[in-house]
């Protein structure tokens, strides 16, 4: 059991950046040796946060494979490009170094194998930091279903809905990746965000797995719509064509016959929200409407659904997830409503006590396969397409 290690930061954007100063500084027992992006100035601001913060001043470079080859590290966090995940992850994992690794989809298969491989020759940990498992509603939904309280689930759905135009549009400006992902891809590009707490609930890769899917793209309008109003003296992006279909609708098929619906919806005007909603034999959530529906309790109400909108607090009480009811009375913290903050606590003990990560290698190659499979979907007109079993059967007794 370590009481204090050593990590570095690899990938400084607005993510990276954002962790560094609301996460990973203020935690206990973790010093932050080095940091690295590509862009220097990113590198450099890394850097003054942590000596303005009481920490010594870190090792700054451009080249992760310095950060890996420091020999002082017990971890590193890579909020680098969606493109680098895998290949830093790995590197780290070859290293010996456990790696954190930010959401993002796969652009292949084989390089989701390439990770479980990794993992499996080294067995150093890997674990992808999907903050939305650790939501308070995800939470406490997760607990009523392993109660029994929603009775058999049988199917959920989940969508990133969050209007990114913006941040699309002005993607050269903000050295952001995003831009050129949405130019010549189409597929579910952000897809553990919704799959992750929904994985929990059917307990893929512990008892379960997804095996197909089918996905389908609408036509792209979003951007050049939102370019013409609020971009027009771009001259390049106004004679753009858009790959990204605006919104992206996957359904997968499980092995024990459950059905999942995911949504990505990041090119039209609308509100936030990642719909995460759960329907059993004896009730449902529903985040839209932040309402539970219990067959036993509410059935009165089911051709006025509206008299029970906005009622899960009235069930915090009974069904509170135990890890949020103990973060409330210590104080809340971090970004994302307290997510962040829970998730890097979680990855910095098991680094601590040298055990393995409540998320792994295996859900991370479970879940940002997807977007690799819904590309090859929707190239084929919505065909079926099969989701490897990256635990080689081991998710029947794990």
């Amino acid at each position: 059991m370590k009481n204090n290690i050593k990590v570095g930061v690899i990938g400084l954007g607005a993510r990276g950046m954002g962790l560094l100063t609301a996460v990973i500084l203020p935690m206990d027992g973790v010093e932050v040796a080095a940091v690295c992006d590509k862009y220097q100035d990113r590198g450099e601001a890394a850097a003054k946060a942590v000596a303005e913060k009481g920490g010594k001043r870190p090792f700054v470079t451009r080249d992760y494979r310095e950060v890996l080859a420091l020999g002082e590290l017990d971890a590193v966090v890579i909020g680098a490009s969606w493109a680098d995940h895998i290949d830093i992850a790995v590197a780290a994992m070859e290293a010996g170094i456990y790696a954190a690794c930010e959401v993002g989809g796969a652009y292949s298969v084989q390089e989701c194998w390439k990770l479980v491989e990794a993992y499996e020759r080294t067995r150093v940990p890997c674990m992808i930091m999907e903050n939305c498992c650790y939501g308070r509603d995800e939470m406490m939904v997760l607990n009523m279903v392993k109660q029994g309280v929603l009775g058999d689930i049988v199917h959920c759905a989940g969508g990133y809905h969050h209007d990114l135009r913006s941040e699309i549009a002005f993607g050269k400006e903000n050295r952001h990746y995003r831009l050129n992902n949405y130019i010549h891809r189409n597929c579910e590009n952000y897809p553990t965000h919704e799959i992750g707490p929904i994985a929990r609930i059917l307990n893929i890769n512990h008892g379960n797995r997804m095996v197909s899917l089918v996905s389908m793209a609408s036509k792209s309008k979003g951007m050049q719509e939102y370019i013409r109003k609020e971009k027009s003296g771009d001259a390049e992006l106004m004679q753009t064509e858009f790959m990204q279909g605006d919104i992206v609708t996957t359904v997968i098929k499980c092995a024990h016959g459950e059905t999942i619906t995911i949504t990505l919806d990041t090119t039209l005007p609308r509100y936030y929200s990642r719909g995460f909603t759960v329907r059993g034999t004896k009730g449902m959530y529903m985040e839209d409407n932040h309402s539970i529906y219990l067959d036993d309790m509410h059935e009165e109400f089911h051709m006025d659904w509206k008299k029970q909108w906005g009622n899960v607090e009235r069930f915090r009480e009974q069904y509170e997830h135990p890890v949020w009811k103990k973060y409330i009375e210590e104080g809340v913290k971090g970004g994302h409503d307290g997510m962040d903050w829970l998730v890097f606590k979680d990855f910095f003990d098991s680094v601590k006590q040298g055990t393995g990560t409540p998320l792994d290698v295996y859900d991370m190659a479970a879940w940002m396969c997807i977007s690799a499979l819904s590309e090859e979907s929707i190239a084929l007109g919505g065909h079926p397409v099969a989701i490897p079993d990256f635990t080689n059967g081991k998710w029947m007794t794990r």
